[in-house]
């Protein structure tokens, strides 16, 4: 479950990171100002659809950020080049002796991908 009062902590984060008021914000995302309103001031809770204009439209807020607070904002994209294309895992050791067991893809299209060592 969402805590509704920490999603409007992260919202009001984001409005005020990208500089906007909540009337920019609700046209930038497209929906009614209203809206805004009433889910910063905790009389509605956010929908999914809500959710997803937002990291539709501001690609920089991470899903799971703006929902439970986990991940960065903003978040750093990673450009993928030919070469990186065909993922392999680094050494499996560092210094301090830990080693990876999974590394898990996430796409913006909502699909992932699992690697396993």
């Amino acid at each position: 479950m969402v805590n509704t009062a920490d999603f409007i902590n992260r919202l009001k984060k984001l409005m005020e990171f990208h500089q906007l008021t909540a009337s920019n914000f609700a046209d930038a995302i497209g929906v009614q100002r209203s809206s805004i309103s009433h889910i910063l001031s905790g009389r509605n809770k956010p929908s999914l659809d809500f959710v997803l204009k937002i990291t539709n439209t501001y690609t920089d807020v991470d899903m799971y950020w703006l929902l439970n607070g986990t991940g960065n904002f903003p978040k750093k994209n990673i450009e993928t080049t030919p070469s990186q294309s065909n993922l392999s895992f680094p050494p499996s050791s560092s210094n301090d002796g830990k080693k990876i067991k999974r590394i898990v893809v996430f796409y913006e299209d909502g699909t992932f991908e699992e690697y396993n060592k």
